[in-house]
């Protein structure tokens, strides 16, 4: 009978941590809530920044006539000079702002990137409330105003949609 029970001096090994069911509860729960956070959000990835449309306008050089001579020449002398790129005549195409108010503020997001603009983006909801699933948001309004053209980062400012502007 003293084989059915461990003496009292001696404690019983602890179990691995994963065999604990309060690990697995843990896990369970940093998923529930990672899920819950990304839910409705899409996959795309916004740091990706598209740059803004490059010209480039060149000048071409003419060649150097070349003299013959009568002795054969060892050296390679080239018969025209290589273009050398004028970077001072660089113009940027820069795309107006596009007109995002009233627009859900992830489609506005997805529009400006797309035409090149950062984006800075404000929550304007009363209390101190953070975008997080941004497709549930609407713009209010927007800074500079559509049409400004010196420009490379636009800020909107949303609030949620059952919230009015």
């Amino acid at each position: 009978m003293s084989n059915l029970h461990p003496p009292l001096d001696e404690k019983p090994a602890k179990k691995p941590l994963y065999k604990r069911t309060g690990f697995w509860i843990g896990v369970a729960v940093v998923a529930v809530i990672g899920a819950a956070a990304n839910a409705g959000q899409d996959n795309t990835n916004t740091d990706a920044k598209p740059q803004p449309a490059v010209t480039v306008t060149e000048t071409a050089t003419p060649a150097a006539p070349v003299k013959e001579s009568a002795a054969p020449n060892t050296e390679t002398t080239p018969t025209a000079e290589e273009p050398v790129e004028d970077t001072s005549n660089v113009e940027k195409e820069l795309e107006p702002v596009p007109d995002v108010v009233g627009m859900n503020h992830a489609e506005a997001m997805r529009q400006l990137h797309s035409k090149g603009f950062l984006v800075n983006e404000e929550s304007i909801s009363p209390g101190n409330t953070f975008i997080i699933n941004n497709s549930n948001w609407q713009v209010c309004r927007q800074d500079p105003q559509p049409g400004a053209t010196d420009v490379l980062r636009v800020a909107i400012y949303s609030v949620k949609l059952a919230e009015s502007c």
